[in-house]
């Protein structure tokens, strides 16, 4: 019988480039070169003889023919995918309970959908996300209270934690619509004096705009605090202070023009998304599972984002 040159790794690129939209972003969904990634994509179309997509297209328009894959796409890798899990699962009777930590006031946008996918992937494990706001999640991993801590940190040399880089994300800038910053293109360092920077209530120190902009700059700011994001955009609107926060967590005010949002410094201000478990937690399989699809569900739903790897 002659072999049919399609292997999983076709079918998932396609996927990827579907559910991504771009090749350069389906490429670090699949952690591939762009280069390795036309090379599969090359390697199909020379089988069928048919481009599979049209090129520049934004987000990528599929042919009859890639459309015809990506149907065969859609149902032989939930298959593959769900016969790898079961035979892992008969191996090493995987069950239990997965603890996340969580570092973070906004990720709920992101971390919900890959929850409810690892769900329906691994019934037989339960996640618990562990209660409130942590401000040393990778403590609690040591005290064995979690075994997943989502964080943003520059610092991941900590003894006996295992990193796994999930993605990159853009800050912004905040201000009311008529505030005497909004007709600048980007905020400097020195725009933030004098001003109120409304943040959660947590430590200044942990604070991207201040650790990598204000305090370099010799800035120091008064701060108001408050739990709640839409809390934060009400003293925004009213001229009460300036606010940092992802863009993506406050898109739909964006988009109502509830607000304004100004990149930070002409580079911008870019804050990471970190994933640290103890070394023994790091190789079990619906821990694996469970970080590619954080990967893969963020990237799709959530503009902005660049993965880390």
């Amino acid at each position: 019988m002659d072999r049919i040159p399609i292997d999983i790794r076709h079918l998932q690129t396609l996927i990827a480039l579907r559910d991504s939209g771009s090749v350069s972003r389906a490429a670090s969904w699949m952690r591939l070169t762009q280069g390795a990634l036309s090379h599969h994509i090359k390697a199909l179309e020379d089988f069928c003889g048919l481009p599979l997509f049209v090129r520049k297209s934004s987000p990528v328009v599929f042919t009859p023919a890639g459309k015809r894959l990506l149907e065969a796409a859609d149902k032989v890798v939930p298959i593959l995918n769900q016969t790898t899990r079961d035979l892992l699962q008969m191996a090493k009777g995987v069950s239990g309970t997965m603890r996340i930590a969580i570092e973070c006031h906004t990720c709920f946008d992101w971390l919900m959908p890959a929850v409810d996918a690892f769900r329906a992937r691994w019934p037989e494990v339960e996640i618990d996300l562990v209660s409130g706001y942590h401000d040393d999640p990778i403590g609690l991993l040591h005290q064995r209270r979690a075994d997943l801590a989502l964080v943003s940190c520059s610092d991941r040399d900590e003894p006996g934690v295992d990193f796994h880089g999930l993605f990159r994300y853009p800050l912004v800038a905040l201000l009311a619509n008529d505030h005497d910053l909004a007709h600048k293109d980007y905020l400097e360092a020195e725009d933030f004096r004098d001003q109120i920077l409304v943040t959660y209530p947590i430590e200044e120190e942990v604070l991207d705009i201040v650790k990598s902009v204000l305090r370099p700059a010799g800035i120091t700011v008064n701060r108001r605090t408050t739990e709640l994001t839409v809390a934060i955009l009400m003293l925004v609107a009213a001229r009460r202070g300036i606010a940092v926060l992802p863009r993506w967590a406050v898109q739909n005010y964006l988009q109502r023009q509830y607000v304004t949002a100004k990149p930070i410094t002409s580079s911008g201000l870019i804050s990471d998304i970190w994933a640290a478990t103890l070394p023994e937690e790091s190789a079990k399989p619906y821990v694996v599972e469970f970080l590619s699809l954080l990967r893969e569900t963020t990237v799709a739903a959530i503009p902005d984002v660049e993965l880390i790897g």
